[in-house]
């Protein structure tokens, strides 16, 4: 039997034993928040008192096989561990100590260090004296355990002077441990205290834009004669031609754009997305567009106001996606973003590509920026995908009445519904041969509901905007679209990209009066650019795009705003990406639009934007 003084002695360990149970288990927490702290224990390196599910035995010095840096930092510290029942099966303690033939009869007599699956220690150097101390104190807990237990006659009494004299050779490391543990346990408190949620992360991005346009003189613009300052208003007919007004230049602007995003996940392959969204940008060369374009040429993306009324805040996107199987994913929800699953394109991503609308993506894509409806994603293998998505117009920045013979948001009233208001029928086909070329294949399938009386404007495409009547004047029925799109983006070196699209659309006019002819507007768009990533910096991004966001083939004629006088427009960007830091860029932008508003009279219009970029 262990003697009362024998006894004493091993409770005397009992404190530390106690205060460093919690230090395996607060392992990773110790890694971040101590990182600045000059503490020469790694907590990764820590052996753990008792083995976690799914150990394995390791029975002889055979089976450790030697860790390289490499592989050492390259293994997380996960579940996974095995019992070691030899200290020899430590490959990275040093036999020639003398504490190593001390601890090996402790660990061997008691089996009170746990290892891992690898044979190693975790660690890729030689054991320091504070991991060897948190062997130390496994032992110590092994042993308490075993005196708890009402077993105490197993413990050895030289055994127990053996800890004895490595408690006072370790004694500085035991107390720095039991220090780190306290402060560990209180931050640790702290944060399950404070934590915003378990299994949602909250992610900011805010843009300041400082954005000027002019042209040298006035420009040329299809507007209403009784309210020309009110971009979104119809224009009428005059002998047949729809009604013209001079724009004079804006002036320079500053404005906000700002999205917090919750991301939620139940499971860790599903995710809940709740965007709210708030802005107040509007762009100078809104000043000079015809009817129907309000933020389109000339208007960097991330300067606008992004909801009906400047500085409210929306719900941008709010929709759940899950796996079914391997291959398949499904995304359902109110309002999903159209532009998250379909046109993308490494080089004009509005976060770090090409800046403007028009360059953002297709101009004959989509009529639904938003909607409610289901998304389906499926990747045969690393080379295909195909996505299909039916979506009911449910846009944040449109107003849902702004009188009664317009509705916006219509998926989410009851008199339009999922099906009778506008909608679209997506498809994608992705082809990835390597991992620097993807080509994207696009089918939209739409139905137009008209806004009052006239197809056209920011839920109007495959028109570009704009917007359509009967021909004379008239109001429209709902119509059917189609669109037809390819893009791709192509990485030649590390350094140099080539990017491309090109987009046709029909839109078919439905005269309200059956005694007028109907036809299709037929409209083509393409463009070209450069990119070249790590520009100056790594992570940086330069693009160089030009586009023809519209050149109309048929049915000029039904055209309200957008026909010009017959000229092509055609515009060039320049942009620059600048990451300053992981959480703060510059973004440079410059834009030439010739021919604006379609019009070969008018002058060209050039667009300056400096965009400040945070993200948290």
């Amino acid at each position: 039997m262990v003697t009362r003084n024998v006894r004493w002695q091993v409770l005397q360990a009992v404190p530390i034993a106690a205060w460093l149970m919690f230090l395996g288990s607060a392992a990773a927490i110790a890694a971040e928040l101590d990182a600045k702290t000059a503490n020469p224990v790694n907590t990764n390196d820590v052996m753990q008192a008792t083995p976690s599910i799914g150990m394995e035995q390791v029975r002889s010095v055979s089976q450790i096989a030697p860790l390289d840096e490499a592989s050492a930092n390259s293994i997380p510290v996960a579940p996974g561990m095995l019992q070691v029942t030899s200290v020899s099966q430590l490959t990275d303690v040093k036999p020639t100590d003398w504490a190593f033939q001390a601890l090996q009869s402790l660990v061997e007599r008691y089996g009170c260090i746990v290892g891992y699956p690898d044979k190693t220690f975790r660690g890729n150097r030689a054991t320091t004296r504070y991991e060897f101390a948190a062997g130390l104190n496994a032992c110590l807990d092994k042993i308490q355990e075993l005196i708890a237990a009402a077993t105490a006659d197993f413990v050895k009494k030289e055994d127990l002077e053996v800890v004895k004299k490595l408690q006072e050779e370790f004694a500085v490391e035991l107390a720095a441990l039991r220090g780190r543990v306290e402060s560990l346990e209180v931050r640790t408190a702290t944060l399950e205290k404070q934590q915003f949620s378990t299994t949602t992360r909250l992610n900011g991005d805010v843009w300041f834009n400082l954005t000027a346009a002019g042209a040298g003189r006035d420009v040329l613009a299809e507007r209403a004669l009784a309210n020309p300052n009110n971009v979104n208003a119809p224009p009428s007919r005059i002998n047949g031609r729809p009604s013209r007004t001079l724009r004079d230049a804006p002036q320079p602007t500053f404005g906000f754009y700002t999205f917090l995003t919750l991301n939620t996940s139940f499971t860790g392959k599903d995710q809940l997305v709740t965007q709210l969204v708030s802005g107040n940008g509007f762009s100078p060369a809104n000043q000079y567009v015809s009817a129907g374009y309000f933020n389109s040429w000339g208007t960097p993306f991330l300067d606008q106001t992004g909801v009906p009324n400047a500085g409210t805040v929306a719900i941008r996107e709010l929709s759940y996606t899950f796996p079914v199987g391997k291959k398949l994913r499904i995304a359902v929800g109110p309002r999903l973003n159209y532009y998250k699953y379909f046109d993308g394109n490494r080089f004009t991503f509005f976060l770090t590509g090409a800046t403007s609308y028009n360059s953002n993506g297709s101009t004959l894509l989509n009529a639904v920026d938003r909607g409610s409806g289901a998304v389906l994603i499926y990747t045969f293998n690393p080379q295909f995908k195909f996505t299909v998505a039916y979506l009911a117009e449910n846009t944040e920045f449109l107003n849902p009445s702004i009188n009664q013979n317009v509705a916006f948001n219509t998926s989410s009233n009851p008199s339009e519904g999922l099906f009778r208001g506008t909608n679209t029928i997506s498809t994608q086909l992705d082809f990835t041969p390597t991992r620097n070329f993807t080509l994207r294949l696009i089918y939209a399938r739409t139905n137009l509901r008209p806004y009052n009386g006239f197809i056209g404007g920011a839920a109007g495409e495959p028109l570009p905007y704009g917007l359509a009547d009967d021909g004379v004047g008239g109001r429209l029925r709902d119509s059917t679209a189609n669109a037809f799109s390819a893009n791709f983006d192509w990485l030649v070196t590390k350094n140099f990209g080539l990017f491309g699209r090109y987009s046709y659309g029909i839109t078919n006019i439905n005269p309200r009066n059956l005694n007028r002819s109907g036809g299709d507007v037929r409209v083509q768009s393409f463009q070209v650019g450069l990119g070249f990533p790590d520009l100056l910096k790594k992570g940086a991004l330069g693009v160089l795009s030009f586009v023809m966001p519209q050149d109309y083939k048929a049915g000029t004629r039904f055209l309200l705003s957008g026909a010009g006088d017959g000229g092509i427009q055609y515009e060039i960007e320049a942009s620059y990406y600048y990451p300053l830091t992981d959480n703060l860029a510059l973004v440079p932008a410059f834009y030439a639009i010739i021919n604006p508003n379609n019009f070969d009279a008018n002058p060209t219009v050039f667009v300056g934007n400096l965009r400040a970029q945070f993200k948290f």
